[in-house]
């Protein structure tokens, strides 16, 4: 049960980064962040990106908050599959 939950938590994550990368690229083209997907995934993203633009300031003009909050997720991931092996499942 251990092992499913953790399995299903890594899959949740890896979905949530790529609705951060998706969202990235949409912010690309004019009009896009407009349209129905825009919306909602600004809806989805735009929670957790938030705390990251708060502390991390754009340099030249360019956020490097969602590589940040990519990498942090990446991190979390790391950390269930260790607590996963730790505990034996």
């Amino acid at each position: 049960m251990v092992a499913y939950l953790a399995w299903l938590i890594n899959k949740i994550i890896d979905a949530y980064i790529l609705l951060i990368v998706v969202w990235c690229l949409l912010t690309w083209f004019p009009g896009a962040m407009q349209s129905r997907l825009g919306e909602l995934l600004t809806k989805l993203v735009q929670p957790y990106l938030r705390f990251f633009d708060e502390h991390i300031p754009p340099l030249g003009g360019i956020s490097f908050a969602p590589v940040v909050a990519v990498f942090v997720l990446y991190l979390v991931q790391y950390g269930i599959i260790m607590l996963t092996r730790i505990i034996g499942y």
